[in-house]
């Protein structure tokens, strides 16, 4: 296997299994969001806040992936 090849494979593995956890984990939490506003509907405003904050910080690891595939592809 040639240099080019390894790296656009390390590229395709990194974003494969760095987009995997935030996928879970956003639908845990959506489905766990709206599961708890059904339940108590005066406190949506706070659980969606916390939500929204939740979702930021869930992303976040998932673009870290994606950069580390851009560097492998573009630097390394």
């Amino acid at each position: 296997m040639d240099a080019e090849a390894a790296k656009l494979l390390g590229a395709g593995i990194a974003m494969g299994v760095g987009a995997l956890g935030p996928g879970i984990g956003l639908g845990m939490l959506l489905g766990k969001a709206y599961e708890s506003i059904a339940r108590q509907p005066e406190v949506a405003g706070d659980i969606r806040t916390n939500m929204f904050i939740g979702i930021g910080v869930t992303e976040a690891v998932a673009l870290y992936a994606f950069v580390v595939a851009l560097i492998l592809i573009f630097v390394a």
